[in-house]
């Protein structure tokens, strides 16, 4: 590979490609024609000489060098944007990308990214995800900083803790729980719940510690979301266990469940993103919005 020359056409390309995974849209983001895109990808991992994408079933995905080959083309194009930027005594235009999901975004991230497209519209861009799709937005660099509660601490990520709260049962105020200040699990028994799907991490844990505690319970419903949840919380439907960090809605109230573990936020970003000063004040401004309580758990429960 001594020698090797890519342009940065081909990079800008592949970056706007990796974040469409479609070839039609990609290339209209372009403003270039299909086989135009086509060549230009075709071009590059010909340069390189590994495939970057491939075709699964009916969807394209990134290889693992493709992933590589992307995070870097959006480094590139930052860090030429904000060199471009400097030398001209502009700004960058680019925005900042925060992937996170429904609880992060309505209790921990609304008053940063509020305040910072008061000061600068266009200067932040949240980025709806689960965690395995974070995961993938900040490696592939179609995000710059995830939030989210994270089960398994990722070996090829940061992830700095952020907040931590405990878990409580969200249910109406003429529940029979209700009257109670705080909750065991034991005093589950027989409840009807709303939980997500099967698969979901946070049904899996909850699943495990009323089995461990031997608490006999059914399912209500699953819901997919924070809002399908709470939904259905203030129609009756059952109680449901979310995050203490969550905040009734009218005609709701929630009970701490003591003997459920801490459930504590990370800031996800990959090794080096905060000697962007972009970024480490993004990192700041999140953790100065979180209240005091819930910074001082931090360190004191593993989540």
């Amino acid at each position: 590979m001594a020698g090797l020359r890519v342009s940065s056409d081909a990079l800008e390309a592949f970056a706007v490609f990796a974040e469409h995974l479609n070839l039609t849209r990609a290339a209209k983001a372009l403003h270039i024609s299909q086989p135009s895109l086509h060549s230009k990808l075709a071009t590059l991992a010909r340069e390189l000489d590994r495939p970057l994408y491939q075709r699964t079933g009916n969807r394209l995905q990134l290889t693992a060098d493709g992933e590589r080959v992307a995070r870097f083309a959006r480094d590139h194009l930052e860090r030429l944007e904000l060199f471009l930027g400097e030398l001209r005594g502009t700004p960058s235009t680019r925005p900042l990308v925060i992937a996170s999901g429904h609880t992060g975004y309505l209790y921990l991230l609304g008053g940063t990214i509020r305040a910072m497209l008061a000061e600068r519209p266009g200067s932040v861009r949240p980025l709806h995800t689960n965690r395995q799709q974070m995961r993938a937005a900040l490696l592939t660099g179609r995000a710059h900083l995830g939030v989210f509660t994270l089960h398994v601490l990722p070996d090829d990520l940061v992830a700095v803790p952020i907040a931590t709260y405990p878990q409580v049962l969200l249910m109406p105020e003429g529940h029979r729980l209700a009257r109670k200040r705080n909750l065991r699990l034991a005093d589950l028994a027989g409840a009807e719940l709303i939980v997500p799907p099967p698969a979901r991490p946070h049904r899996i844990n909850l699943e495990r510690a009323l089995s461990a505690a031997g608490v006999p319970w059914t399912v209500a419903v699953e819901a997919e979301g924070l809002p399908m949840t709470l939904d259905f919380a203030a129609l009756g439907v059952g109680p449901t266990v979310v995050a203490g960090c969550v905040q009734p809605p009218p005609g709701l109230v929630a009970r701490r469940v003591t003997d459920l573990p801490l459930i504590t936020f990370h800031a996800v970003h990959r090794p080096g993103a905060l000697d962007d000063p972009r970024v480490a004040d993004l990192l700041a401004r999140i953790r100065s919005g979180i209240p005091p309580a819930a910074r001082r758990r931090v360190g004191s429960s593993t989540g």
